[in-house]
This record gives structure tokens, sequence and C-alpha cells, in this order.
């Protein structure tokens, strides 16, 4: 496992503002540190082994060739960088988390080039990479635009976006059903499998807060990605959206 950091600052931080050393953030930190060594077995139970079929779709939809890089952003312990590895071994994935838990579990599963960063501030040059993939991080970042922002430099032009991420449901009869599951079996389910609940209650919480389906395509498209289009799964809770530099 190599580590990769450039030196790149971002012009859209001021230097008065750190990102990735905020209160919000440390706690957000702190939490994916302590449910890690939970973490895939929860998803594979929160959504009954679906999360996997997602995730292959999500890099199918990146229709990755021979020798694309790729950025994983928000690898946790690198599901999609490993399974972009399996549909096309010669493309070269690159991991990035700021949860060093994480990454030392993605390092126990296999080689892998990783790097420590925050989504807010990549440190990698404009136009480095083919395509970018993030899985259940969007709705944990400050600022979405930004990270969008950060995304969109750092692909060629032409370069694939694909986001796997909760997103708020819509009203519907089912609306109740998905509300006990995520506001109460998740958080039960997470204290027993991983002694934290309260990790698992900030999920429903993050999720409401987060935007619509629509609402995140929209931003995408405001820092310039077209060719948009998004799906929903599961009772409409989580969606897959895609588009193109």
């Amino acid at each position: 496992m190599q580590g990769h950091v450039l030196d790149y600052n971002c012009p859209m931080i001021s230097d008065a503002r750190d990102p990735a050393g905020s209160e919000s953030a440390r706690q957000v930190r702190r939490m994916f540190a302590l449910i890690a060594p939970r973490y895939d077995l929860m998803n594979r139970i929160m959504t009954g082994g679906q999360d996997l079929r997602w995730r292959r779709e999500v890099i199918l939809r990146l229709h990755l060739r021979p020798g694309d890089s790729l950025l994983d952003l928000g690898s946790g312990t690198g599901d999609l960088a490993f399974e972009a590895l399996r549909q096309q071994p010669n493309s070269h994935p690159i991991a990035v988390d700021f949860s060093l838990e994480m990454m030392r579990l993605a390092q126990a599963r296999g080689r892998l080039d990783w790097s420590a960063a925050d989504a807010l501030c990549l440190p990698f040059s404009a136009g480095t990479f083919d395509a970018t993939v993030s899985g259940f991080l969007m709705r944990n970042v400050p600022d979405v635009q930004q990270v969008l922002r950060e995304q969109h430099r750092v692909l060629i032009d032409g370069g694939r976006i694909v986001i796997l991420d909760t997103t708020r449901p819509r009203f519907g009869p089912l609306r109740p059903l998905t509300w006990l599951y995520m506001h109460i079996i998740i958080p039960l389910l997470g204290g027993l499998i991983s002694g934290q609940r309260a990790a698992y209650a900030y999920l429903p919480a993050s999720t409401e807060k987060f935007l619509r389906a629509e609402e995140l395509a929209a931003r995408m498209a405001a820092v310039g990605f077209h060719r948009l289009g998004f799906r929903r799964l599961m009772l409409g809770t989580i969606a897959i959206h895609w588009g193109e530099k």
C-alpha cells in the first residue's frame, strides 16, 4: 500500500478555515473510527446485502477503460476501489479518506494506493483523474458544493463522476415504514452489532438533513457537470447519481 500526498492549496478555502480540523470534522472522524471494525458488516445487514450490488452498478457506470485513473473519495474500507480493480484490473484507483482506522482495514484487504486527505481540499493537481466515485460520503461533508468543485477540478475533460449516497425519501404510503426502519431498527442493530448505537442514530439524522436526489443533481450541474442522471433505490432512501465533466 502506498501513500500519496501532493502539495496543493485549495484557492476556494481561505487560510483561516481548516475544514479537516473543524469540530464537526473531528466528530465525524471519531464516529467512523469507532464503527470501523463492524462497518462493512453493518452495511451488509442494513441493506440486506444490496449495497454490494449498488457498488457494482456504480463502477459499471464509470465505464472504466484499461489504464484509467480513478479517485475513490471517502473510500472507507475500499469497497469501490476494489470493485473497480475487479471489473477493470488494469485501472488505477486511488482511495482517499480522512479516517486512518478505515484505511488500515482497507490495507488488510489487499494492495491499494491511498491518500489521507479531506474531500474539501484534495491534494491532486487539476485534470489528474479519468473518473471519480464516492460511496456514502456526500451527506457527511459540511460543504457539498465545494466537494463537487474539487471533483470537477481533478477530473480530465470528459471525465466521469458517480455518487452513491442516501437521499431524503419522497412522501408516500411507505414513508412510515421507512421512518420506522431508519429511526428504530437501524440504531438498534447498530447498537447490538457495533456497540455504537449513537453512531447509527446519526445515519437517519444525516439522511433527513441531506439533499433530495433532484437537489444534488442541480448542485452537480451548477459546478459544471453535464449528461446527468440519477436513480433511486431501497424505497427511495438511496440514490446513484452520475455525470461528466
